[in-house]
């Protein structure tokens, strides 16, 4: 199949500002999913509401736009009854982790087999430029115009801690790298989780003066560092990129499924 097959693009163009970096994580989103040959009625995608999550208005496979931090809730309704689907979740800095970050420690714990992809632009776009949890100490907004005092999580070390067994990071700026990723977080067996830092030069950018959209990416491609890379091991304040975990861990409708089983036996 061709990308446009994985696009409704009756829908295009998109309503993302001009600049942001959530059109390009779709860019590479729908090739990962070209590069697994995977028909569209093989794919559930779930969002919540935020500018990320209008992605799943523009993808041509099975959609739920679903309640905001409520994402992965549904998407774990959707793989317990239809486990032989695969099930992508697209989250903002919100979604994923202020009012859902209850669901996705838990999704974590369980290893249910999801794929929620954090595109973390440090801001809620959507609603007017307020701070995230990700948007970290000194960053102003429309909610902090004397610079915010809260700590970020660390979405790589949180799902770690919380037991996902997929755990990688990119940007938008690293497209191909980002493709890549995506794709082996798509097949992986268990709950994989990808943040994917995304430019947002309207209100964030514009905020914090850290210049256009152009500037943000440059921003990316200077302050990350590959996993094991040189330039990494010289300056350690610069944010890994690639792959942190990657484990065979017990999948939760895997073992759900073994339940049913013995118990339908017992039965017999």
């Amino acid at each position: 199949m061709a990308v446009k097959d994985y696009l409704r693009q009756r829908f295009f163009p998109h309503m993302w500002c001009p600049g942001c970096g959530h059109g390009t994580i779709l860019n590479s989103l729908i090739r990962a999913i070209e590069g697994l040959e995977l028909k569209p009625h093989e794919i559930v995608m779930t969002s919540g509401i935020g500018c990320s999550a209008r992605i799943s208005g523009y993808v041509n496979v099975h959609s739920l736009h679903t309640m905001h931090g409520r994402a992965l809730a549904c998407a774990t309704g959707v793989k317990l009854s239809r486990p032989h689907l695969k099930v992508l979740v697209p989250m903002g800095d919100g979604d994923a982790l202020a009012i859902g970050g209850n669901h996705f420690i838990h999704a974590a714990r369980r290893n249910i087999d999801l794929t929620a992809i954090v595109m973390n632009n440090r801001i809620y776009g959507m609603t007017g430029g307020q701070f995230s949890p990700l948007s970290g100490v000194g960053i102003k907004a429309t909610t902090a115009p004397f610079t915010t005092i809260d700590n970020s999580f660390d979405v790589v070390e949180l799902a770690k801690a919380a037991g996902a067994s997929f755990v990688a990071r990119s940007t938008a700026f690293h497209v191909k790298e980002c493709k890549d990723i995506l794709k082996k977080a798509i097949e992986h067996k268990g709950f994989s989780v990808v943040e994917i830092l995304s430019q947002c030069p309207t209100h964030y950018g514009r905020k914090n003066k850290e210049g256009d959209a152009a500037s943000m990416l440059e921003f990316q491609k200077k302050m990350t560092a590959k996993i094991g890379s040189k330039a990494l091991q010289e300056n350690p304040n610069l944010i890994a990129r690639g792959i942190f975990v990657d484990l065979d861990k017990a999948e939760y409708c895997t073992e759900y499924e073994k339940i049913i089983d013995s118990v339908m036996k017992e039965k017999v």
